[in-house]
């Protein structure tokens, strides 16, 4: 998580013009990393901000990541509250590492 996490019942005016700030500025606690199974075709990824309609948007942050990209991705349908499943080619490689933004 990159952004500020506020309570909902904060009352400093410092710390929301912060977040807000901070949001404004690209922040967001909608990212992470995922590293996708070997010897499998699917990985199932915990993301509190995910919810069933959001988007999931995959970068790949190596190598082998970036050469399996074109076979992987995120069904709408794979989107629930907490989570979401990713589908790719089954793959003996271990470090096929993406980053992940979940949107909406």
């Amino acid at each position: 998580m990159s952004g500020i996490v506020l309570s909902p019942a904060e009352s400093d005016l410092v710390r929301i013009v912060f977040a807000v700030r901070q949001l404004m500025e690209g922040r967001s606690n909608a990212t992470g990393t995922l590293t996708l199974a070997a010897g499998a075709t699917t990985t199932t990824v915990a993301a509190v901000n995910c919810g069933a309609g959001s988007i999931v948007l995959l970068m790949p942050q190596t190598a082998n990541a970036a050469a399996a990209a074109a076979t992987t991705y995120v069904q709408p349908g794979n989107v629930s509250a907490g989570q979401f499943t990713v589908s790719h080619a089954n793959a003996a490689s271990t470090d096929r590492t993406f980053g992940f933004v979940c949107l909406g």
